[in-house]
């Protein structure tokens, strides 16, 4: 079977080819895409999609998503997915101490959807109008190579969620070869990058706090879910209703959370209830 995107391109070094006015993904390009969505681990894909960006020039990359932003900001940190194969020293800086809220490219990404070069960045540091936060992001990036690149934004699943990934250009490259890479391969960098995004959040997956919910706890939500109550939940599972009490507390603890109806919300976001045991 062709998989088919029904616009035309004449750019050539592209893995989508123009056949008859439509734009068709080679089979390399379908056979990824396919392995891609089979992955059952957020590992398994994450490994895949570091050494696909490599092949392309992108060598380190930097992925957050959360589900509890705020009109004013990205939420507890807490709540953030974050994967990325940049060293701990970066990650330390840039991302516990808060670094990146001061970053050029994660307010773009916040206040915008789609594609953009790190050129921008050059264009804002001669307008003069960037903060010291901002002035501090930028210098340390260039201290630990992240020069250029590409940022992409993800499109909104709901008016809280927000996601992005920045794409960090290999050492000895510029912005300018960069974008030359983009112009031959942005569109199916932005198809491989979204197809990566979509399938994170299909699976299941811990956030920065790094809580997880054990069997149990799990299995207490779940019942709660589908409307039972503390007694009834007993009953099934063959346990006292103040262990089951017992397991949904600390179901709350784990996710961070004051109410059930809250550890159930938050528990769904991250495809932790109703997992398919491999």
């Amino acid at each position: 079977m062709i998989s088919v995107i029904n616009y035309d391109d004449k750019r050539t070094g592209s893995n989508l080819q123009t056949h008859k006015g439509f734009k068709v993904l080679n089979s390399d390009l379908t056979s990824y895409v396919i392995e891609m969505t089979n992955s059952q681990s957020i590992e398994q894909l994450w490994g895949m999609h570091v050494q696909k960006m490599k092949s392309y020039g992108f060598d380190r990359i930097i992925y957050g998503f959360t589900h509890f932003s705020t009109p004013k900001g990205f939420g507890d940190p807490d709540d953030f997915i974050l994967l990325t194969n940049l060293n701990s020293e970066y990650v330390d800086v840039f991302v516990h101490e808060g670094l990146f809220l001061d970053a050029p490219m994660t307010n773009w990404a916040f206040e915008n959807e789609g594609v953009s070069s790190w050129g921008i960045v050059e264009d804002l540091v001669k307008t003069g109008s960037l903060s010291a936060g901002e002035l501090r992001a930028i210098e340390f990036n260039k201290k630990h190579g992240a020069i250029c690149g590409y940022t992409i934004s993800f499109k909104a699943l709901s008016t809280r969620s927000r996601g992005a990934i920045g794409l960090v250009g290999q050492h000895g490259l510029t912005q300018g070869d960069v974008d030359d890479i983009w112009a031959r391969h942005g569109e199916e960098l932005v198809l491989i990058n979204n197809v990566a995004h979509l399938k994170i959040l299909s699976l299941p997956y811990t956030t920065m706090s790094g809580r997880k919910l054990i069997k149990r706890q799990r299995e207490a939500l779940e019942w709660v879910a589908d409307g039972k109550t503390a007694q009834q939940i007993a009953l099934l599972m063959g346990l006292t209703v103040a262990t089951v009490e017992k397991h949904l507390r600390l179901a709350r603890e784990s996710l961070g959370v004051e109410t059930t109806a809250q550890a159930v919300l938050k528990a769904a976001f991250q495809n932790q209830m109703f997992v398919v045991d491999r």
